[in-house]
């Protein structure tokens, strides 16, 4: 019979459950030392003041959707490195939707996409001490039953509206934990093979790679496509012209 993973007494990672929060993330931030465990994950029903990336709110209906943090202490992951967590996160949470449903994919540096349309947001803050990541908190939205969204954002869209019939969201936490947690051991070292694997695995679902788009930078409009990640995060654009044009984050948008 195939192993079910769950969430309940995990040796893993420690679980606290919310009923409403400012942040998950801010939570973790003021939350003591994570004990024997090396993860530590919270969730909650409600944010009263959720974060996207930079300035941006998460707007989530309450009970409607998951909202959660992971605070991951990584063993030995090089800074330059880094961006391995991001990419494991996103693998995951993409992963963990395709479950339900096939077709999602991963737009840079890591919102998860079905066709045109948002479905999951991650934010990550690392601690970095020396060398290596010290600890990184992996805060997730995952738009999983709601259906009607209030705010100005131009593109989001639920799990729920996407296979036509509500979803157990356990089930789609379960799932994005049994993938994180998979990754996470095998990157943590910053065994450069396992590294490699992932930052492939990333590049491989990302959404609109290899085609002519329209994107966006502080000099305006072009078009562009993408042609790598690197392995720092950074995302590298050749356009109409035949010039590379290399981004970090929050320096490109995509026009949708």
């Amino acid at each position: 019979m195939e192993k079910h993973f769950c969430l309940d007494d995990s040796p893993v990672f420690r679980m606290i459950e919310l009923d409403e929060v400012d942040s998950t993330n801010n939570f973790l931030r003021r939350f003591g030392a994570p004990g024997d465990r090396r993860m530590t994950l919270v969730t909650t029903e409600f944010q009263s003041a959720g974060r996207g990336a930079a300035t941006n709110k998460w707007e989530s209906a309450r009970g409607e959707n998951l909202l959660f943090s992971l605070r991951v202490m990584p063993a030995a992951l090089p800074i330059r490195r880094m961006f391995a967590i991001s990419e494991a996160a996103a693998l995951a949470v993409k992963a963990a939707l395709n479950a339900f449903v096939p077709g999602f994919s991963v737009k840079w540096p890591n919102d998860i996409y079905f066709g045109d349309s948002k479905v999951a947001g991650i934010l990550i803050e690392n601690d970095l001490q020396g060398s290596q990541v010290l600890r990184s908190t992996i805060g997730i939205g995952i738009n999983v039953n709601q259906r009607c969204f209030l705010s100005d954002a131009p593109n989001p869209r639920s799990l729920a509206d996407i296979a036509g019939h509500d979803v157990e969201r356990r089930f789609v936490l379960e799932q994005f934990m049994e993938h994180f947690t998979s990754l996470f051991r095998k990157i943590e070292n910053g065994n450069i093979a396992a590294l490699d694997a992932v930052h492939e695995a990333y590049k491989s679902g990302l959404y609109r790679s290899g085609e002519e788009h329209e994107f966006a930078d502080e000099m305006g409009t072009f078009y562009a496509k993408i042609v790598d990640v690197e392995p720092s995060g950074h995302i590298l654009l050749c356009d109409k012209e035949g010039l590379l044009r290399r981004y970090e984050f929050k320096e490109l948008k995509y026009i949708l």
